[in-house]
C-alpha cells in the first residue's frame, strides 16, 4: 500500500484528541500567561513554584513526575527559575539526588502571582460552570491515564 492510497479515509483532524488538546492548551496557556505577566512569571513557571511552595523541598525526579515532564525537559525548564533566583538546587547526601526548593525570592514571586492566578482560574471555573469544570478535570485525568498506559 502506498502513502497516496486514495482508499484510505481522510483523517478528520477536528475529531483528533491530540489536535484538540493542543489547540485548547495553547489558548488556556496564553490566558494564564497574560494574567501572570504583571508578576513577571509564566504559567509553566508558576505551576512549578506553586507546587514547591505547597510540597516543600522535592527531589528533582519527584517534581518531574508530579508535573509530567521528563528529566531533560524539567532541567531546561528549571534554568530560568535558577537564573531568577526563585529556586535553589542542592545535593542530597546521595550526590546523585538533586533537591529543589523555593528561595525567599521564589516565595515572594508566588505571593505576587497567586492572586493573578486565582483571578484567571476563577474566570475559567465560572465560565464553564461547576459541572462542566468537574467533567473537564475528570476527562483530562482519564485521557492522561489512557495515554500513559499505552
Amino acid at each position: 500500500m502506498s502513502h497516496n492510497d486514495s482508499s484510505l479515509p481522510e483523517p478528520d483532524i477536528g475529531l483528533c484528541i491530540c489536535s484538540n488538546l493542543r489547540r485548547a492548551t495553547r489558548a488556556v496557556t496564553q490566558a494564564y500567561d497574560a494574567a501572570l505577566r504583571p508578576a513577571g512569571i509564566r504559567a509553566s513557571q508558576f505551576s512549578m513554584l506553586a507546587l514547591l511552595k505547597k510540597r516543600g523541598e522535592l527531589r528533582q525526579s519527584t517534581l518531574a513526575d508530579l508535573i509530567g515532564l521528563d528529566g531533560t525537559t524539567l532541567t531546561r525548564n528549571l534554568q530560568p527559575l535558577l537564573k531568577n533566583e526563585w529556586i535553589r538546587i542542592d545535593r542530597d547526601e546521595d550526590q546523585r539526588v538533586r533537591l529543589i526548593s523555593l528561595t525567599a525570592e521564589g516565595h515572594r514571586v508566588v505571593g505576587l502571582a497567586t492572586p493573578l492566578w486565582q483571578g484567571v482560574q476563577a474566570h475559567f471555573v465560572d465560565s464553564l460552570g461547576s459541572e462542566q469544570w468537574s467533567a473537564l478535570l475528570d476527562a483530562l485525568n482519564g485521557t492522561g491515564a489512557v495515554a500513559r498506559a499505552d
